[in-house]
């Protein structure tokens, strides 16, 4: 297996993106999975060069100053277990380096993954209209 990781969409078509959005309460089909990555301020993916998919991927907006969010991570699920959503948060967090925030918001369950790079654990306050 042969992973290569861009922070470019080019190339990129909604028939690339399937599989992902496993137990959303409201998944996104494919279109607007493309949609979401394009109106991100920074993307990472992680694409499967034989199989020609997007197996991972790691978006963040930010408002070009003080603050970047990390909105979506998401590594499909037959690709989990292998460093791929490590190697992701690793590249993200790099991109958005030089932002005095950066934030993001999960499960309690996930806290551990990412206090690995470093985050600290906060409390927060989200609005959920599904």
């Amino acid at each position: 297996m042969d992973i290569q990781y861009t922070s470019s969409l080019n190339g990129i078509t909604p028939a690339m993106l399937s599989g992902f959005f496993v137990g959303w309460k409201v998944p996104y089909n494919q279109e607007d999975h493309l949609r979401i990555l394009q109106g991100s301020d920074y993307v990472v993916l992680a694409i499967d060069d034989a199989a020609r998919r997007v197996v991972g991927h790691v978006t963040a907006i930010a408002d070009g100053m003080q603050t970047a969010f990390i909105q979506i991570l998401e590594v499909l699920p037959e690709y989990q277990h292998r460093g791929i959503g490590t190697e992701l948060v690793r590249r993200m967090l790099e991109l958005v380096k030089n932002y005095p925030c950066v934030d993001l918001t999960c499960d309690p369950e996930l806290q551990p993954f990412y206090e690995r790079f470093g985050m600290l654990r906060s409390v927060g306050m989200v609005i959920r209209n599904y």
